[in-house]
């Protein structure tokens, strides 16, 4: 059996494997383009700095993407390219591969096929002879290797994320009681086996969250204990309970790292703290609340993986499409994305400003925070801490030669009318604001001031925007659409004999759902549009025009979701009004 079968503390730290060799990856991108000789040589020249493998440099310094990287050293080697970030994987495959193994080569097994004859592996560097070898040496020599290859940082990511942590939280909490109990009885050697045990806890918890995918951690006292609980696709769910008096420590210790004020506990106070975890940085907002029974604190997680995504993560469909690249297409206007706290409204306007974002264009924004870094693109923070608002850094945004303009929201008449007047000098500004629909968008900017013959033909369009739930693939059930809901598709053209509903199981949390998808409200303004808005038409003349062109309320964009069974009717109702009453859901989640 070969040493990597061992625990990983008794073999010796090995380099880091160089995919295809520097040099040939180096050739291999300036010949397909995806990099120039000036980024290489400062990619170099920052090695020098801070030695890493040149492909994580390309990545740090947003030259180019984990997923080009990915792709161009697959089609090097050969074998096919994989993303491992969402996958789901059986546990009898991972115990396959020891975990010191995959952790060391960086190759992952994904599943079994060919009726358990074939076994798929994921791996940093196909043209690792070393890992391969080892890798035979640990699996059934009847069983035949078929590789993927997987971007390196993503894979260590999962590796992690899969194989798990070797001290649970609940052992950690286990050695805090036990070193408090040692503190009480006057053990003074106890000092320092206690403030390791907080630590160990506060990361263990944090770190769980994160690879649950947690939006959002609450620590929240009660008269007699510490709720935890994490938000998760959008819901809040309990994950632990400890005794409160841990919690002033706890919270103690969250506020260093959070570089907060431990001695203040009767203000709100706000900060910000980055933390390593599965080989990325994964930046944090911490909020802290005063409460009736102690601070209240909520971990705001910013995941830039998850909130950067690509266009065609919205999953559009060829309506939206078109409806979005009708308002894209326009040199200049001003484009609102609309919904409440939590819709996904900056992942959308991210998504959209890293599609225009080229060379040839100057992209601003203004912030409150800058919740993700983007390459090329000059962000700035506005708010208490900047002594910039909304309205003046628009004015100051004008005298840098913009040509895109992000605007992080409207809040005030101010800023309405800088954002207005940005596109009126032929800028293209996208921003956010607080409606229920599309459509409803116009009566509030009305009501904030701006004039409706200024906005015809200077707004390109509108997005309304809601965050459901996806059914969990492994364990969703097939229902027949009652005679309300039945009526209800076919009122909106939608077709489907059956539909479905979440049941749980593992995979899910036991929650009957798993991720999250964008229901989407289009509304590219025309010409007739915006006659009838210059002329003062009321909100129901607008509603009467834009259903004559065929448009999509969310509604309509929740039920083509069910109808393709990615979502279900309960969890659609939950966030969009569908005027009727569904069925609930009969998850084995919910139901406990």
């Amino acid at each position: 059996m070969p040493s990597d079968a061992t625990p990983s503390s008794a073999a010796p730290p090995s380099p880091r494997p160089q995919q295809l060799g520097e040099e040939r990856l180096a050739e291999l991108l300036l010949r397909t383009g995806l990099l120039s000789a000036e980024q290489l040589r400062i990619a170099r020249h920052e090695q020098q700095q801070r030695p890493q493998p040149l492909g994580e440099t390309l990545i740090e310094l947003g030259f180019i993407s984990a997923a080009a990287l990915r792709d161009s050293l697959a089609a090097a080697s050969g074998h096919p390219g994989v993303s491992v970030a969402t996958m789901l994987i059986d546990p009898a495959v991972l115990a396959l591969v020891p975990h010191p193994l995959a952790r060391r080569h960086r190759l992952l097994p994904l599943a079994l096929q060919s009726n358990h004859q074939e076994i798929i592996v994921a791996i940093a560097d196909a043209s690792d002879i070393v890992a391969l070898d080892r890798l035979r040496a640990v699996l059934d020599p009847a069983l035949r290797i078929s590789l993927r290859i997987a971007a390196s940082a993503e894979l260590e990511r999962a590796i992690e994320h899969h194989y798990g942590n070797t001290r649970p939280a609940e052992a950690l909490l286990a050695d805090l009681e036990s070193a408090a109990r040692g503190l009480a009885a006057g053990q003074q050697n106890q000092h320092s086996s206690h403030g390791q045990a907080l630590v160990k806890v506060v990361d263990a918890l944090i770190a769980e969250a994160v690879g649950r995918g947690a939006s959002d951690l609450h620590f929240e006292p009660e008269a007699a204990f510490l709720r935890i609980r994490e938000r998760i696709d959008g819901t809040l769910r309990q994950t632990r309970v400890i005794h409160k008096s841990f919690w002033p420590e706890l919270a103690v210790r969250l506020k260093v790292i959070a570089g907060l004020d431990i001695a203040e506990t009767r203000l709100p106070q706000d900060g910000r703290m980055s933390l390593a975890l599965g080989g990325r940085t994964i930046d944090f907002r911490v909020a802290t609340q005063p409460t009736l029974h102690g601070e209240n604190i909520v971990l705001r997680i910013l995941d830039r993986d998850k909130g950067i995504v690509p266009l065609s993560a919205l999953e559009l469909s060829p309506a939206q499409q078109q409806a979005l690249d009708r308002m894209l297409a326009r040199p200049e206007g001003l484009i609102l994305v609309t919904g409440p706290t939590g819709s996904g409204k900056t992942t959308t306007l991210y998504s959209i400003l890293q599609h225009l974002n080229r060379e040839q264009v100057n992209i601003m924004t203004l912030e409150d925070p800058v919740e993700y870094p983007l390459a090329q693109i000059r962000q700035s923070m506005i708010g208490e801490h900047s002594r910039l608002g909304f309205a003046d850094g628009v004015r100051a945004l004008l005298r840098q030669d913009p040509d895109i303009i992000l605007i992080g929201e409207i809040r005030d008449a101010d800023t309405a009318h800088m954002a207005l007047r940005a596109a009126l000098t032929g800028h293209r500004v996208f921003t956010t604001l607080h409606a229920n629909s599309a459509l409803g968008a116009l009566p509030r900017l009305l009501d904030i001031g701006l004039r409706a013959d200024l906005l015809a033909g200077n707004l390109s369009g509108i997005l309304a925007q809601r965050l459901v739930r996806r059914l969990c693939l492994h364990c969703r059930q097939p229902a027949i659409p009652t005679a309300s809901e039945q009526a209800l598709l076919a009122f909106h053209h939608c077709q489907a004999e059956q539909v479905h509903q979440a049941k749980g199981c593992q995979a899910c949390n036991f929650s009957g759902y798993h991720g999250r998808l964008a229901l989407l409200e289009l509304l590219a303004f025309d010409e007739e549009l915006d006659t009838l808005l210059g002329s003062g038409a009321s909100l129901p003349e607008l509603r009467r025009q834009v259903q004559r062109t065929g448009h999509q309320s969310l509604a309509a964009a929740g039920l083509a979701r069910i109808a393709a069974g990615l979502s279900s009717f309960a969890e659609v109702a939950r966030v969009v009004d569908l005027g009727v009453t569904v069925r609930p859901d009969r998850s084995e989640g919910e139901a406990s």
